[in-house]
């Protein structure tokens, strides 16, 4: 499969150590299996950070993701399950996802800290904040990439 990284910087070779903690999924490398929307992405972080906006290409064995190669989970919709699991990774520490090569599901929206502290605070349940993070934009899904041995079949077009 090819999967897609919108950035404002060329990725000539992906470093987890620069990613960011308190991803969804934690800190990792993020690819979309749809072009357009790692475009957005790289056209929304060249606005905010400078640069021109580009999109990286990888190819993936997906193979290796059924074969017991690496440790996958897959959240294939908006289910509790998936936003607790968003809430653990957005909260606490920046290692926490469980030991998970590659993780698959939904994009949280853009005012996720919002609804946190609402959960955190009392103000909304379990499935008003479900229905909070969901993106706003449709559904949209990502691949995450959080160890060294997920990047290594990672393969640059």
């Amino acid at each position: 499969m090819i999967l897609y990284h919108g950035s404002n910087v060329q990725i000539e070779r992906i470093e987890l150590e620069k990613s960011k903690p308190f991803k969804d999924f934690c800190r990792g490398f993020y690819l979309s299996p749809d072009k357009q929307q790692a475009e957005k992405m790289a056209i929304f972080r060249s606005k905010v950070l400078g640069n021109a906006p580009i999109v990286t290409e990888f190819s993936f064995d997906e193979r290796k993701l059924y074969d017991g190669t690496l440790r996958f989970l897959s959240f294939d919709s908006y289910t509790e399950e998936w936003a607790k699991f968003v809430l653990k990774n957005r909260e606490e520490s920046d290692s926490f996802q469980d030991d998970y090569d590659v993780i698959y599901g939904p994009i949280a929206n853009d005012r996720i800290g919002l609804q946190i502290h609402k959960l955190m605070e009392k103000s909304i349940d379990m499935q008003e904040f479900l229905h909070r993070i969901k993106y706003f934009k449709g559904v949209t899904y990502q691949y995450f990439f959080g160890t060294d041995c997920a990047i290594s079949y990672l393969k640059k077009l």
